[in-house]
């Protein structure tokens, strides 16, 4: 490790193979933590590449619970994190409105970090368990279209940095990992990020990966699209800059985007939004998102105003709803 933090603060980028080798070494207690943090901070002030964030990926997954799924084609809708709008839980609802739509998804989540609810938080609070059962995972998926993999009981690296990353009190390359680190490596990713810099970061992240993607910023900060304003999007087929007015919607105002004061609030919009009797606005804002995770689904192959009439068909016909309650059903 002393030889790879003098390499780290001579601006040298370290290989692929080197960062798992570090990552598989925390979680052997090979380094102390002092080193641990140094290696951090160091690599946070000069910015991690693509490689050494697909190092510490490939080292996540390879301590982790593997979980192969027997489905050929699914799709994960997550966000960085991060970018402290609060909004509601759009990601997830989103998925639920996906898998209504008779695609499969799988959700890889955890608890909030810098928001009112995160995934985690909004379905354990309809009372869901959360398990690693394979069986009973896969059981999730074809017979609802959606599972839900919360990330602490898969990522077992992540414990071991855990309480370094909280005493650092800064983002570091970590917080870029949750995205990239499903444990059923998904064919198909919808990401927000909260910027541009991420968004090329991770449009070469995808590339080396190899599988389906589309990235989202809206403009303003979100990582999501939030059709606040004009957004982002970066796909496999193309790179381009949408306006809300693009898709038939109209400009949405931030606060129509909050989670609310508690996790009671957050989960009574996700309720209200399945249900067909949220604003506007909050329908809108996923149905968007939604849409555009179907449209990778489908390999660029539907024009985006279709992928969004078919997450429109699938709250409107109340299968979003269905969907969530017989996930509930299954996993309660």
């Amino acid at each position: 490790m002393k030889e790879i933090l003098n390499r780290v603060l001579a601006q040298e980028e370290l290989t692929r193979q080197e960062t798992k080798d570090i990552l598989i070494g925390i979680t052997q207690d090979r380094y102390p933590n002092e080193q641990i943090t140094a290696l951090l901070t160091a690599l946070q002030m000069r910015g991690v590449t693509v490689d050494e964030l697909l190092g510490f990926r490939d080292g996540i997954l390879e301590t982790g619970v593997p979980v192969p799924l027997d489905c050929e084609r699914y799709i994960d809708v997550v966000g960085t994190g991060g970018d402290r709008k609060n909004t509601f839980n759009i990601s997830t609802t989103a998925c639920f409105v996906i898998a209504g739509a008779g695609y499969k998804v799988a959700k890889h989540g955890n608890y909030a970090a810098t928001s009112t609810s995160g995934a985690s938080n909004v379905i354990a609070n309809h009372g869901v368990k959360f398990t690693d059962d394979l069986d009973q995972l896969n059981r999730c998926i074809n017979e609802c279209g959606i599972v839900y993999l919360h990330a602490q009981l898969f990522a077992k690296a992540m414990k071991f940095v855990g309480p370094i990353r909280k005493a650092l009190q800064f983002p570091t390359c970590f917080n870029l990992l949750g995205p990239i680190v499903n444990p059923s490596k998904p064919q198909c990713q919808l990401l927000g990020v909260a910027n541009l810099d991420q968004m090329r970061l991770y449009n070469n992240v995808y590339q080396k990966i190899g599988i389906d993607y589309g990235i989202v910023n809206s403009i303003d900060g979100y990582d999501e699209i939030s059709l606040t304003g004009d957004f982002k999007v970066t796909t496999n087929q193309y790179e381009r800059i949408f306006k809300p007015q693009d898709l038939g919607f109209g400009i949405t105002q931030p606060e129509e985007l909050m989670a609310g004061a508690n996790e009671k609030e957050a989960k009574e919009i996700f309720d209200r939004v399945l249900s067909n009797t949220a604003l506007p606005a909050q329908k809108n804002v996923v149905l968007a998102n939604a849409a555009f995770g179907i449209q990778v689904l489908e390999r660029g192959q539907k024009e985006i105003e279709e992928c969004i009439d078919i997450a429109r068909e699938s709250i409107d016909s109340g299968k979003a709803l269905a969907t969530f309650h017989k996930f509930v059903e299954l996993n309660s």
